[in-house]
Order: C-alpha cells, then structure tokens, then sequence
C-alpha cells in the first residue's frame, strides 16, 4: 500500500551560476543548528573540492540534510554552469520539488532557463526565492514578472505557476514573505519547503527499486551508489538485482555491505532505510549512474532521462616532449587511460574514446570549463601528459550537409565596449538577436553564435571590457555550418634548440613579439617561447649568450632590461594553441609547443598542406 512520507522533503536548490545557490545552503545549515553556536566553519562549505574553492564554482552536485520541527529535509546542491548541466539533469529524478534561485538585479539568465525546463518537464513543483535584495539597483518586482514570463514561455502547468514567491539575502541568513516583512531568519524558506514542496509518496512493502542518481568514490570502499527509494525496504546486506532500463543485458545480483543517510554534512550508516529516504550505498563493484537496485522477484527498473551529448573534444595524449618524465609521477599511457575511464564514474557528461594510437584519448565534454577542470584535477593529481586544442563535434543531415553546435550568448557590457564586443563576436560568424541598453550604463546583448566561435574568446573579452563584462552561454542546437574563422591573428616565437633560457637572448627575442618565459627556464627546439608580433611564426634561439671579446666599451655591459613574461593561466593556454600545436600539461609547469618538434618536418608539411 502507498505512504506518503510527511516526515521527509527532497529538494535541490537549482540557479544560473553565482545567483548563490551554495551560500544559500550555507544558512539552511547553521540555521538548522547543524554547526554549534561557536563553531568555525568555512564559508561555501558545500564547495568541498579545491578548484570549487578557488574559481567561486559549483562543480559537482553535493547531498547534504537539515532537520526542521519534526521534518527531515534532504537537500541537493547543484552547479549552475552549462557545462555542468549533466550534473543538474540527474539529480532531479531523487526531489520532489525545486528551490529556484534568481538574483534581484539579473534577473533569469541563460542558465535559470536550462536548469528551470529541466525540473518543468520532469513535473517537480518549485519555490521561487529572489536573493541578493539588498544589493544595489535591486529590482526585485520586475525579476518577479520576468520569472512568471519564463514559467509561461516554458510551458508550466496551472500548478507550477502557482509558485509561490519569496525574497532573501542568502548572505545575510534571511527570507521574507513579502519584501516589506521583517528581515529575521531562513524560517519563511523553511515553511514554504514543507508547504509547496511534496513528500515523497511510495509502496515500502513492494519490491525495493532504487535508481543511482550520483556516483561518490572512495579509494577505501571503492564506488557508493547515491539515490532516492522510490518503492521497498532496504536493508544492510540484503541482495539485490542490478538492473538498467536502458541496457537489458545488464543482471547481476549483488550485496549491500554498508548504507548511509546524510545527516547534516556527515553520512550516517544505517541498517534499515524505507520509502522516500536519499541512501549512499556501497560494495557494488560495477555500479554506474543509471542502474536501478531491483527487488530479485520482480525486478523493475526505472528509466534514466538521457544527458545531453558533449559538443567539444579535445585529445589528451602521452607527453613525449625532451622534457617528458621530470615533474609528473604518472606519465605513462596506461596511466593515462586509466585515469580518465575512472572519471566516467562520476561524470556523465564527459565521453573518453580510445583512437588509432595507444598513446592518444579523444576526450568530449560540455565545453572548454568542463575538460579545464579535469585537466587541472589530473596536474594536481600528478598527471604528466599534452593536450589539443579543443575542436566541436560536428555532425551530418541526411542529406549530407555538415551541421554544428551553436549557443546562446547573453553579454551584459558597460555601453562603451558593446561595439567592440559586437565586431569581435561578428567577426566569430556571431549573429546578433537582440540588444537593449539598461538604465545604469549597461548595454545586454543577445547573439547566436557557433560554439567554435566562443572557443578562446572568454579571455579576448575579459581583456576588450577590462574585466567589467559577464558573458553567459548555453548550447541551444545544432544548425548548418556557418564557414571558417580566423582564430589567431599572431604566429608563435618558438625556440629551435634546446638549453635554458638567458636574458640575452630573451632581449633580442622580445623585439619579435610577446615573451611567455622568463631567463633560467628549460626550453627545448619546437618549444613555444611566445607569440609573434606578426601573422607567421618566427624561430629564434633564446638561450643565445653574448660573445666575449677583449675590447670593452662604455655602453657594452649596461643592463639588459626585460618585459616581464606573459604567463598564462591554463584556460588562456587552452584558449591560445592551435590546431598544429599542443599544452604540454605537467604538475608543476604548463608548455606550449609545435606537434611536430623537428623544424624541418614541420616546414615539409606546412608546403605539403598549403600546396
């Protein structure tokens, strides 16, 4: 016989990025009385991972729970970055509701669209909460119409449109019913959870089904599967069938050797868990997002929404640079493809073919922040190993006609550097949509723009606007080529033998362009030392040193003075290679260098591409 659990609500908190999703969570917990009065807790203490710390940014989506009155509120933190839109899709099958999250300046963005669909379509009731009301040029009211707009644009049922609205400042730790109320605590979010949001209904006599939502790892239990009880009882080494709805073939029978809850920010073993409760479970061996736990009588699994396909890649291939093997502890290709099949584990937006060579992995994500991430995570990891530069995925009609990836791009820009950003996008076979200029200085533009386009231009545009402009995109399909686009305007410096670098030979160098190393570095011939001041590339030696002779003049040994290098991050390394060259990526450095090392072959084949 069905329940309705009343002692339970399941919610995930779903923004565009930095609307404050995870400092949001932050005050539900010290609210809840998970910390102590005095306790010292970091903040954004969801953001657990050490590049989510550094960037500002929600990668993985984390589980967390507070206990509020007499009601257990599981809670779910989501990215809001497109690139991680994998993550949001699936989590959404363990809640019953939605918080939505909307800043009261910005109002929806590309990405409240996305993550707002997603939870409409899989008929989840949502909260809205409009935060940041108290930061300046606020508009909460207009945000308020803009958010009911794109309910109706989206196709939200009666229901769903009847969501109730709130006002908060997640930073300050309050909510409020209305915008006039008295600003106190969360307690207005709290109340409205157990109002709107439905507690899980389900048969707990039935056979057990449980879908793998999210995937954890741990070196000492290995894989621990984490999910909602949709039906059944689970209990501390019962036996179960794993199943796929989407891949019949899939059978086994396995055994649960530990369960969790989630109890605050820690995880609670259990030996017992029933209908409408989120559980980690693990000792499943061959356990992927996806697979249904089964009762072994009547097994049925549930069906798992497709996550949407990469439309980038990139190659990661062994490091075979003079330089190979002196900073990374793993550097061989088993390494290599081991480490990167491990990462489908949790990541189901990322797909990793092997190719022709066994030294060489096509690895396809959401976009360029999607493989940044895990490349940082392999160098910090220990990884040694080179990439490509990223290219689309394109794909092909029935009638043949070649087909790519385009986005939308949402550019907020003060208005003096709209008609540099408009010319820069244009030129990248952008087309502008639309275009409205807002009262404080701030021109929005709207434009369509291939997905290649947008590779590398996060930086030329942080550069154009001097940090002050905030670009947001989101795929929106795939459309007709749109024709080739120059990407670099400048050739490369680059070495041609090997040694280390020394001031007088930089001197001369940096009249030919900009230098990304300084005197004392490795280098080696094909190396990129820097980029050219012209279209073509230049080879120079940078490791020359001067002549001595025996006369001396006044002038002869007066200071060289050096440009400090450009030293580039590794978003602007990613962005800056080309299609003939390679980011050698170890732990400790970050090298830019020609495919082909040997200069000769590389002019061979430069007369044989273009004659």
């Amino acid at each position: 016989m069905k329940i309705t659990r009343n002692d339970i609500r399941n919610v995930a908190i779903i923004a565009h990025v930095d609307h404050g999703k995870t400092t949001l969570v932050d005050k539900l917990l010290r609210q809840s009385g998970v910390f102590r009065d005095n306790q010292q807790v970091q903040e954004r203490v969801m953001d657990s991972g050490a590049i989510e710390k550094e960037r500002g940014i929600t990668i993985l989506s984390k589980n967390t729970a507070v206990q509020y009155k007499d009601t257990k509120i599981n809670i779910i933190d989501t990215p809001g970055h497109a690139d991680f839109g994998g993550e949001v899709e699936r989590v959404l099958k363990m809640v019953n509701g939605v918080i939505l999250l909307v800043d009261a300046f910005e109002g929806p963005m590309p990405q409240t669209r996305f993550v707002l669909e997603k939870a409409l379509a899989l008929n989840l009731k949502v909260v809205v909460c409009i935060n940041k009301v108290d930061r300046p040029n606020a508009r909460p009211t207009e945000v308020v119409d803009e958010v009911l707009e794109l309910l109706m644009d989206l196709g939200a049922s009666d229901e769903q449109l009847d969501a109730p609205f709130l006002y908060a400042s997640a930073r300050d730790g309050w909510c409020t019913n209305e915008l006039d109320d008295e600003r106190k605590d969360m307690t207005p979010l709290f109340e409205a959870i157990l109002k709107y949001i439905p507690a899980p209904t389900g048969d707990p006599d039935a056979g057990i089904q449980m879908l793998v939502s999210t995937i954890d790892y741990n070196e000492y239990v290995g894989r621990i599967g984490i999910g909602k009880i949709d039906n059944g009882t689970l209990s501390l080494n019962q036996e179960v069938l794993l199943m796929n709805h989407h891949d019949p073939d899939k059978k086994a029978r396995v055994k649960i050797s530990k369960m969790y809850v989630f109890d605050g920010l820690k995880r609670v073993e259990v030996e017992k868990a029933t209908v409408g409760e989120i559980v980690a479970v693990s000792g499943i061996a061959d356990l992927h997002i996806g697979d249904t736990l089964c009762d072994l009588e009547n097994p049925q699994p549930i069906p798992f929404q497709k996550i949407e396909e990469p439309t980038i890649s990139m190659n990661f291939v062994v490091n075979d640079s003079p330089l190979a093997g002196t900073e990374g502890t793993y550097v061989t290709s088993r390494h290599l493809r081991d480490r990167l099949f491990r990462e489908l584990n949790t990541d189901v937006s990322l797909r990793v073919e092997e190719t022709d060579s066994a030294d060489c992995f096509k690895v396809s994500g959401r976009g360029e922040l999607h493989l940044s991430v895990l490349i940082e995570e392999m160098r910090r990891e220990g990884y040694e190993f080179a990439v490509s530069k990223a290219e689309v995925i394109y794909r092909y009609d029935e009638r043949g006609r070649k087909l790519e990836p385009v986005e939308l791009a949402y550019i907020d820009v003060p208005d003096e550097y709209s008609g540099a950003v408009i010319q820069s996008l244009s030129e990248r076979k952008g087309e502008l949509q639309g275009m409205s200029v807002g009262e404080n200085g701030i021109t929005r533009l709207e434009f369509s723009i291939p997905s290649r386009g947008l590779i590398g231009f996060r930086g030329n545009f942080m550069t154009m606007t001097k940090g002050t402009g905030i670009l947001n995109t989101i795929f929106d399909d795939y459309a007709p080529y749109k024709g080739d686009i120059v990407f670099r305007k400048q050739g490369s410096l680059i070495a041609f033998e090997p040694g280390v670098s020394v001031a007088y030979g930089l001197f001369a160098a940096q009249q030919r362009g900009t230098l990304f190393i300084g005197p004392g570095e490795k280098v080696y011939a094909g190396m990129v030392v820097g980029m050219s001041s012209k279209p073509e590339d230049i080879e120079l030696n940078v490791c020359k040193t001067k002549h001595l002779t025996n006369t001396r003049t006044s002038s002869s040994d007066e200071a060289l003075v050096l440009t400090p290098p450009m030293v580039l991050s590794l978003e602007q390394a990613l962005e800056f290679i080309d299609s003939d060259e390679l980011l050698e990526v170890t732990p400790k450095s970050l090298r830019i260098r020609k495919r082909q090392l040997d200069s000769r072959l590389r002019k061979r084949e430069g007369i044989r591409k273009n004659g």
